[in-house]
């Protein structure tokens, strides 16, 4: 099989239990049956579990071919899934949700924390009084101390894929890494075709999301951060925290 987007191998090869835990997180914070919009949603994968669990659904991501991916996987599971392509800073014209969710690390893409605040701002003004924003980011112990030197290789039994993956500390940036992501794909010919990204991710301290929350307008009583996906208390070890945050109700 030739694999025509990068954005189709990263589809493939990402750990689907993840997406079952997000869904289990979600289903115990929230109500089924609520309007949701899932940020920088992708491939549409864990929109497809929580259609399936009675969430009306949009995923909104900024990259067309991960939206085509999302459209194929709504037409194979037979769920309605909107498609929506939106900055996650801004989300303009887009109308309120009941809940909003944004996982996979998706914020730690964001150049700064203006950009941050910026998203932040656009969940307040799209979030219906008294909805949930869940989201998850990972930690400065992630970024400082397992990612510098982490190293992650698969190969498929027939050779036919290999993926290679190292991290390494940005230095331009407090709490950066810096991906390199490549793929080997076996082509007809016997040979093969290398497909390769870097990836830029930063986190901050806790502190310094709870201030972008506030900027944006968020009532930090409200919030809740935990770890293990809900299930336990964040520690100096902790690798992902994972916010919930109630809009005040009218």
């Amino acid at each position: 099989m030739i694999y025509q987007t990068f954005a189709q191998l990263y589809d493939e090869l990402f750990d689907p239990q993840l997406y079952e835990c997000w869904q289990a997180y979600v289903q115990e914070s929230v109500t089924p049956g609520a309007t949701l919009l899932d940020l920088a949603g992708g491939a549409g994968r864990l929109g497809v579990k929580l259609a399936q669990a009675g969430f009306a659904v949009t995923d909104a991501d900024l990259s067309p071919e991960m939206l085509a991916l999302a459209d194929q996987h709504r037409r194979k599971a037979g769920v309605d899934l909107t498609l929506v392509e939106a900055d996650m800073t801004s989300l303009a014209g887009l109308p309120t949700y009941q809940v909003v969710t944004c996982f996979a690390d998706s914020l730690c893409y964001l150049p700064d924390e203006a950009a941050v605040t910026a998203c932040f701002s656009a969940v307040y003004q799209h979030l219906a009084a008294g909805g949930t924003f869940l989201f998850d980011v990972i930690t400065p112990y992630q970024t400082d101390e397992v990612y510098p030197g982490y190293t992650y290789n698969y190969e498929d039994e027939d050779q036919a894929r290999a993926f290679l993956w190292a991290s390494y500390a940005n230095p331009e940036v407090a709490h950066g890494a810096i991906h390199e992501l490549a793929f080997f794909i076996r082509q007809a010919s016997g040979d093969y075709r290398r497909v390769g990204e870097t990836h830029y991710e930063r986190t901050y301290p806790l502190a310094t999301w709870k201030r972008a929350l506030e900027a944006a307008g968020f009532d930090l009583a409200q919030l809740t951060v935990t770890a293990d996906f809900g299930q336990g208390e964040p520690m100096a070890t902790t690798t992902r925290w994972f916010f919930k945050l109630t809009k005040e109700a009218d």
